[in-house]
């Protein structure tokens, strides 16, 4: 029978979680150690200390890296902003920004913006078209040819230029730079206990399988590929994607 201990050790622990495991590590196996006691003592305190810098500081790092990038990208790119706006505006007079819900870290849900690109009423007609998704099997729905999308929607979602108002959610700590792309509530409800592993990441503008191929990788790759991520991501692996995200946007593979 699965228990809450079995869920509990399968699952990664957030970082004050892991600290409070340490301490009753601690009072179980360190408090008293008898003979000897002190040296093990200070032993343990010196890897705690130094595995909280060590963790800290490229939490610090990332941070200031994402607020650096995302703040100059909004200064310079408002000129581009503005003309989109107002080419979605003068299409069919809708809004010019779609909001969802999405789900980030550790399950946390938080608003989520982008430039419409769609009809208004899209997620209406979303469900006379899943049968026809291009992700069969999948909890994902993706479509080449979607009938909703609009035509200055084609150009931006091609150019990824839809997802730039997401800078507003990295400012804001929501989202990352780089980290596994945030889900819809209706998707994580399907999720296996596997899946779940890429809630463990603060989510992203960009992650390893949008450089990969973005739409065209099938879910269950998707998946392995952020599970990748969330087990061995660093500063410097942030900045290689970061990289490689200009010629995947230029290319627009995957993109639709």
């Amino acid at each position: 029978m699965w228990t809450e201990e079995n869920d509990r050790a399968v699952r990664p622990v957030p970082d004050a979680q892991r600290v409070i495991l340490m301490e009753e590590l601690y009072q179980r196996y360190g408090a008293h150690t008898g003979p000897g006691g002190l040296g093990l003592k200070l032993r343990y305190w010196r890897k705690k200390y130094a595995w909280l810098l060590v963790v800290g500081g490229a939490k610090t790092l990332k941070r200031g890296m994402d607020i650096l990038v995302a703040g100059i990208s909004v200064l310079l790119l408002w000129p581009l902003f503005f003309a989109i706006a107002l080419l979605i505006k003068l299409t069919d007079g809708g809004p010019v920004l779609f909001w969802q819900t999405r789900v980030g870290q550790y399950g946390r849900e938080f608003p989520f913006p982008k430039f419409r690109s769609m009809v208004v009423n899209a997620e209406q007609l979303k469900d006379a078209l899943l049968d026809q998704s291009n992700h069969k099997d999948s909890i994902t729905f993706k479509m080449k040819k979607d009938p909703r999308i609009t035509w200055i929607g084609r150009i931006i979602r091609k150019l990824s230029i839809d997802e730039l108002p997401q800078l507003w959610c990295v400012l804001k700590g929501d989202m990352s730079l780089v980290g596994p792309r945030p889900p819809i509530p209706r998707e994580v409800a399907e999720y296996s206990l596997r899946d779940r592993r890429r809630l463990d990441a603060v989510p992203g503008l960009t992650c390893i399988w949008q450089v990969s191929g973005r739409g065209d990788i099938p879910f269950r790759e998707q998946v392995e590929l952020d599970v990748q991520y969330v087990e061995s991501q660093s500063l410097w692996l942030d900045l290689r994607l970061l990289f490689q995200t200009i010629p995947a946007v230029l290319l627009g593979k995957g993109a639709y």
